[in-house]
């Protein structure tokens, strides 16, 4: 953050600590092509802006569950309007899994290379015209008077059998989007914003986010 963003005072906190997802939502929210491009980029933080504030325990059963969770918390400690999401991998033939387990599949929360090559491991053996999967996306506000809206988010598509591409994270290399001949790793930041689950799910909530801090 320069000096100059330093002095924007913070609207909207952003309730993960990933700096990558981080980057993902401003894109989304507030670059040329986004949701509220009126909105300062500088003026969209963190839960790092605020590391006096423990992070949630995520005990949902649902994306949606989750997501509130932690905007709820963030909310209530910062008393600014917050954002959350809360998102996955479901793979049809697991029955959804890893779902909302998807950043602690391997049984280390956030270590993606773990997850992705269980994930691969235990899909061996499935055939290709079997290996459906998508990623879903909830996206929670909550405003510090208590006011909560959801909004959700789906890219459909099949696994690769080996990871492709070096952008994005978690299991973007393996998630080859319908009607795509690139994994979402392998494609430009703008365009995976364009179709991916992350974006429907927040430009969903754009409208909501803008009523909000207009108010």
């Amino acid at each position: 953050m320069t000096p100059e963003d330093a002095a924007v005072a913070p609207r909207l906190v952003l309730a993960t600590r990933n700096a990558h997802k981080v980057a993902e939502l401003r894109a989304i929210l507030t670059g040329p092509d986004g949701a509220l491009p009126w909105l300062d980029p500088a003026a969209v933080v963190g839960a790092d802006a605020f590391p006096e504030v423990p992070d949630t325990v995520e005990d949902g059963v649902t994306f949606a569950e989750n997501a509130l969770l932690k905007a709820r918390a963030l909310a209530a400690a910062t008393g600014l309007v917050a954002i959350a999401d809360d998102s996955g991998l479901a793979v049809d033939v697991l029955g959804g899994a890893p779902g909302i387990f998807s950043a602690r599949w391997s049984g280390r929360h956030g270590d993606d290379r773990a997850n992705l090559e269980l994930l691969l491991a235990q899909l061996g053996d499935v055939r290709d015209e079997h290996r459906a999967a998508g990623f879903v996306c909830a996206a929670a506000l909550v405003t510090p008077a208590g006011e909560e809206v959801v909004r959700e988010g789906h890219l459909r598509g099949t696994l690769l059998r080996t990871p492709r591409g070096d952008g994005g994270f978690g299991y973007d290399p393996i998630l080859l989007p319908e009607g795509e001949t690139r994994s979402t790793a392998e494609l430009p930041a703008e365009e995976k914003n364009a179709i991916s689950h992350r974006g429907e799910a927040f430009r969903a909530l754009a409208p909501e986010i803008a009523r909000v801090l207009s108010a």
